[in-house]
């Protein structure tokens, strides 16, 4: 595979024999993303479990320090007294059964996360199939479904992501951007590893953090140390 100079005076810095520990691999992810774009710092942590089994899910959400860079638009199920807190909070969409119409009509998409009151489940469950292979179904774990809906939305649009496990038993996660610096990239990345260590399932046997791996949107990966926050 052909790889652009850029790419390959970036691999150079790093030793692919080496495990880095965090604020090291967070120096130098800073130093190998060279885009002419503020490039998004990713990353992939592979863990010791098996996704199949309900009991060794890992599934959560935390609130980034620093943010992740980008503010999220997001769209609000709810009725009522909660539609109008919904939307005095900063919700970009508010609604109901419409968007429920405008998605499914219109295969609409213009929205990053989704949230929604208990009692629009039922609604919201009619879109089952085109928001969940998304990950955009609210789910209570992440704290999308909740009558705190001031709460959430300010969560979010503050820098609340979620984790889980995909097929592969990998968390792919957005750390910030190359513009935030090692320091913040640090902070959020130590926050998000502390979640990910305390979401440990009791039915996970043997070595739960197996890899840690950072990446910019253009740069080449760099492991960490997976025992070292």
């Amino acid at each position: 595979m052909f790889r652009g100079k850029k790419y390959q005076d970036s691999a150079k810095l790093i030793d692919n024999t080496k495990l880095y520990d965090p604020s090291e691999a967070l120096d130098l992810v800073v130093k190998t993303a060279k885009a002419k774009f503020d490039e998004t710092i990713e990353v992939h942590i592979r863990l010791g479990v098996d996704s199949r089994h309900a009991d060794q899910q890992v599934r959560g959400a935390v609130v980034l320090p620093n943010g992740t860079g980008k503010t999220k638009k997001v769209l609000v199920f709810a009725k009522g007294d909660k539609a109008a807190e919904a939307e005095a909070a900063g919700a970009d969409f508010v609604g109901a059964e419409d968007l429920v119409a405008k998605i499914q009509g219109e295969n609409w998409f213009g929205f990053d996360v989704v949230v929604a009151t208990p009692d629009m489940m039922g609604v919201v469950g009619r879109l089952g199939k085109v928001l969940g292979p998304k990950g955009l179904m609210p789910n209570p774990k992440a704290g999308t479904v909740t009558m705190d809906v001031t709460k959430a939305i300010e969560e979010l649009k503050a820098g609340k992501i979620e984790y889980r496990l995909d097929k592969t038993n990998i968390i792919h996660c957005p750390l910030g951007k190359a513009s935030f610096g090692a320091e913040k990239l640090q902070e959020n990345y130590s926050t998000l590893y502390d979640a990910v260590l305390k979401a440990k399932p009791a039915a996970a046997k043997g070595q739960y953090m197996k890899s840690i791996i950072v990446t910019s949107t253009m740069g080449p990966g760099i492991k960490i140390n997976p025992a070292k926050a």
